[in-house]
């Protein structure tokens, strides 16, 4: 075929084709969308679940973390189920052989959604939500060592920021404590300070201690999931899919085995002037998963990757915000500052990865168009 018979297909096709792969549900329609929709179901979908999630896990007494954890992976396999049944989506039937190759990544992904669980009990939604960047930096440098990657100077700088804007937020978040702490005692307890700022940093290292925990472990899940998705070629709704039904087995097992199941512990967890409305809760945030990786291709499909790495950037401002509008997290100079830096941080990191691709594009298109080897007519 000659030169000028060959039309280069548009990026923005290539996306629409790889979507509609991963959706199956006829992009042309969807394309004609206005972004507004798309993108603010995304937005609403993500600030649900973490709004749902710390609603659960803040009672008093609640404890049953695991139990949590699995019922929502059941709704969640329910409802993609259904949304297969029903045509909406495509993926590939249940195969032992693929479990096993996956079975793996399921327990790390039981790690991350437990872990995450843990953190946001003990944290408040913004301090959970800019802490959640660190995780960034962590899967940048996994790729640099197994898969190649580059760090560009714009990243690095976004990096820094965002370690920036961490710090502020501990520092906003202990020293909230103590004053918290100091205002509560009365003045005949309050002789011993050094116990008193103990017993109130006991508490906030909890949190941070389960929140690096869950950086770590979410930069392993995606690091080794990229990996196994090239083994087992799945894809995103085959990941959602599996990661979900593999992760009840051992959620249950874990509840049965670590969690207290006596009536009282039940109650405490579930009380029973709240109970139906808590676990109508755990069953929409259950939903909620699913709304956000169908949003994120929605958005992806109706938009660009560069957008939706905007508006993922621009969506920790309403994230941090629910926190302090429905938790009474508090608003303060330093949490507002961490906020901002932090939101900065992922504006410049967008920006950053954006750059990036458009200078890898260019350049394997010149590869493309610049002969790298002798040719015979």
């Amino acid at each position: 075929m000659s030169n000028s018979t060959y039309k280069p297909v548009p990026r923005e096709e290539e996306d629409a084709a790889v979507m509609k792969k991963a959706l199956a549900t006829g992009g042309d329609k969807s394309s004609m969308m206005p972004s507004l929709l798309p993108i603010a179901s995304y937005c609403f979908a993500s600030i649900m679940m973490t709004v749902v999630n710390k609603f659960v896990v803040s009672g008093k007494g609640f404890s049953m973390n695991f139990l949590l954890l699995a019922i929502q992976s059941m709704v969640c396999v329910s409802c993609v189920l259904v949304a297969k049944k029903s045509g909406v989506i495509s993926f590939r039937d249940f195969d032992m052989q693929d479990a096993k190759k996956w079975s793996p990544i399921s327990m790390l992904l039981v790690s991350v959604i437990y872990t995450g669980s843990k953190s946001i009990q003990f944290l408040s939604i913004p301090v959970y939500t800019i802490f959640k960047n660190l995780t960034i930096i962590l899967i940048a440098y996994g790729e640099v060592i197994w898969f190649g990657g580059r760090v560009t100077a714009l990243t690095f700088v976004s990096f820094i920021i965002m370690v920036i804007s961490s710090v502020i937020a501990a520092w906003s978040d202990i020293s909230n404590a103590l004053d918290d702490t100091w205002t509560a005692q009365d003045p005949a307890a309050a002789i011993g300070g050094l116990h008193v700022v103990q017993n109130a940093l006991a508490h906030v290292n909890v949190g941070y201690l389960w929140m690096f925990s869950n950086c770590i472990t979410s930069a392993a899940f995606v690091l080794t999931m990229r990996k196994r998705i090239k083994v087992t070629g799945f894809s995103d709704w085959d990941t959602m899919f599996y990661n979900n039904l593999l992760s009840i087995p051992v959620l249950a097992v874990f509840s049965l085995l670590v969690e207290d199941w006596g009536a009282d512990n039940l109650n405490r967890s579930f009380p029973p002037e709240t109970r139906t409305f808590l676990l109508s809760a755990i069953a929409f945030s259950g939903a909620a998963a699913v709304g956000i990786s169908y949003t994120t291709a929605w958005c992806i499909r109706a938009t660009s990757s560069t957008t939706y790495s905007m508006v993922g950037a621009l969506n920790k401002l309403p994230v941090a915000a629910s926190g302090m509008i429905f938790f009474g997290d508090a608003v303060t100079p330093g949490s507002v500052s961490a906020v901002t830096v932090g939101f900065l941080a992922g504006v410049v990191y967008a920006i950053a990865k954006n750059n990036q691709k458009k200078s890898e594009s260019a350049r394997n298109q010149a590869d493309a168009i610049i002969p790298l080897s002798n040719r015979k007519p």
